[in-house]
């Protein structure tokens, strides 16, 4: 059983997701309150859209309009896709939120109780895959035969390939567990570098696209369907490194995301993350869409969902847009380190085309390592 539950003080009164994975009844539970009460003393937080910005903005970028997307065709051999088993309920909890001391032991964004994030960001993917959005479109087959012969790069942040070194000097038979990292790019890419590797996704359409690369191209890889934060799909220990671009904007709590990540690498594994600078989502998207103006309206940490309405949202990005939330760099790096990994290294990079690329850095990225025992 799963939800979203803070640890601090003063107490709140807060209806809870709960979300149980087997198809019965949630314990004390039942259809969603008329007015589910929101903790008093939370901000509402609103965000600089850079990411969407990605995905979808005001001219010549690719529409968010979104539906659930054609039916997923029936999984290859090699491919992992689990019946839908989820049941969402809802029950009321006593809460703790943080108090006049500042202080965290960690981070929250407000859940919006009428959303199933996952299942709303899978629709809104297989959209984006459908209207061509940059993330979605396979490598060719030349790319694929440069990296067969050794030439070969991936992108973590921004358009910047990573640092070779950051990866081991040999992928030829390392079990790679490509996270949250479908559309036929980076795990093609990997898979015919020599890595045994594993797409993991939560969109369908996503994953479609390295099955397409992969058949086209004589590739061994696995695809999985599921959320980023749960890899229960997977056994302790399973792979020598998780590769995870910026897509944790996609869910609501990073903490899930790190555990499960060092859970499922071996010792001595690497754990290689992108992730948005969350001052990005300071800005007012408008603005700085239209005017590149950055004026500075939100506070952090945000949330689409706390932030706007649903008819809010549907005016300013698509009904059916990606739904994002920022996480603080506690929650990003702190989470690593507390989930027991060990950082050696780091960098940043700036958006290509956004307006405040000449203030700030808009995605950082982390090396971290599951140390070896003894």
């Amino acid at each position: 059983m799963k939800g979203w539950e803070e640890t601090l003080s003063p107490q709140r009164e807060l209806w809870v997701r709960i979300v149980c994975v087997e198809d019965t009844p949630v314990p004390g539970t039942d259809d969603r309150p008329a007015s589910p009460v929101v903790p008093a003393g939370v901000p509402a937080h609103a965000g600089g859209r850079t990411v969407r910005r990605r995905v979808r903005t005001r001219a010549a970028r690719v529409a968010a309009g979104c539906g659930r997307g054609p039916a997923p065709r029936a999984p290859s051999a090699n491919s992992v896709e689990p019946a839908p088993c989820r049941r969402v309920g809802w029950q009321h909890r006593t809460v703790k939120t943080a108090g006049s001391s500042g202080r965290t032991a960690r981070e929250w964004n407000v859940q919006d109780t009428g959303i199933d994030p996952v299942a709303h960001n899978r629709a809104a993917w297989d959209t984006y895959v459908r209207k061509g959005n940059e993330w979605t479109r396979p490598v060719s087959s030349e790319v694929v035969e440069r990296a067969r012969a050794g030439d070969w790069s991936v992108v973590l942040i921004g358009h910047e390939p990573v640092d070779r070194s950051w990866l081991p000097a040999d992928l030829t038979g390392k079990d790679v567990l490509c996270l949250a990292s479908g559309g036929g790019q980076q795990g093609p890419v990997l898979a015919a570098a020599g890595a045994r590797v594993t797409v993991f996704d939560n969109s369908p359409g996503q994953l479609r696209q390295d099955r397409t690369v992969a058949e086209r191209d004589g590739l061994d890889l696995r695809t999985v369907l599921g959320d980023m934060s749960d890899l229960g799909a997977f056994g302790d220990a399973e792979f020598d490194v998780v590769f995870h671009p910026v897509s944790n904007l996609f869910v609501p709590d990073v903490a899930p995301v790190w555990r499960e990540c060092f859970r499922v690498l071996r010792p001595g594994g690497t754990l290689l993350a992108g992730f948005l600078n969350p001052d990005v989502y300071l800005f007012d998207h408008d603005a700085l869409d239209e005017r590149g103006e950055l004026n500075v309206v939100h506070t952090l940490p945000y949330s689409d969902v706390a932030r706007y309405s649903a008819e809010e949202r549907a005016a300013k990005f698509g009904a059916d847009a990606a739904l994002e939330y920022s996480h603080t760099l506690t929650g990003q790096i702190g989470g690593q380190l507390a989930a027991g990994f060990v950082l050696t290294g780091f960098t940043e990079a700036r958006h290509q085309s956004d307006a405040s690329a000449a203030y700030l850095s808009h995605y950082f990225a982390t090396r971290a390592v599951k140390a070896k025992r003894g």
